[in-house]
């Protein structure tokens, strides 16, 4: 009579009949998913990378050539600006001093855009196109973006550090000059008058 309980579970033992791996089960299938969707991410972003003319960008030379993609898919290259005077201004959303620098960008963008003059925001190593877009529009910045995850055109523009890195090409896309680190808005806009005006 003393273990006659002892073979049926109690209703506060109802618990302990649940396999403890079970328990786990939705949390391996949230983690597995995660995982599953990262892969797919970089994957996908491996598998797309820019394509960059042989080539080192120097002043006095014309700029190496480049083609990748911008926030929205769509193709774009430097030979796509042919006569145009460009600024390849590369930043990236981790960058503080870009927050400051990327609208003043943007307002001497639209200043000399009458002139041909455009601004090409290069996103330094960077793949996540949600965040970018979501790191623009909170600085309400319009620039065309060119992703280079990879670094593959920056790698060819010299640039590995001190973001942002500013370089302004003329109309033939010979470098005319290159602005290391954060610019006073003087000097940006008297830069994108030089390069407009030229011919």
């Amino acid at each position: 009579m003393i273990n006659a309980g002892l073979d049926r579970p109690q209703a506060n033992d109802v618990r302990r009949a649940v396999p403890r791996w079970s328990l786990a089960l939705p949390v391996l299938v949230v983690v597995g998913a995660v995982t599953a969707a990262s892969w797919l991410v970089l994957a996908n972003s491996s598998t797309k990378t820019p394509t960059v003319q042989p080539g080192v960008a120097r002043v006095g030379q014309r700029a190496p050539g480049f083609s990748s993609w911008d926030l929205g898919g769509s193709p774009i290259g430097l030979d796509q600006l042919a006569g145009r005077p460009v600024l390849l201004t590369f930043w990236a959303t981790w960058c503080t001093a870009c927050q400051d620098e990327l609208p003043a960008l943007q307002t001497i963008g639209d200043r000399y855009r009458s002139s041909g003059f455009t601004v090409l925001a290069v996103d330094y190593r960077e793949a996540d196109t949600a965040r970018m877009s979501h790191f623009l529009a909170g600085l309400h910045v319009g620039l065309r973006t060119v992703i280079d995850p990879h670094g593959a055109i920056a790698y060819a523009y010299g640039v590995d550090v001190g973001l942002p890195v500013n370089i302004w090409l003329d109309r033939n896309h010979v470098v005319v000059q290159v602005m290391l680190g954060a610019q006073p808005p003087a000097a940006l806009d008297g830069a994108a008058a030089g390069v407009a005006t030229s011919s």
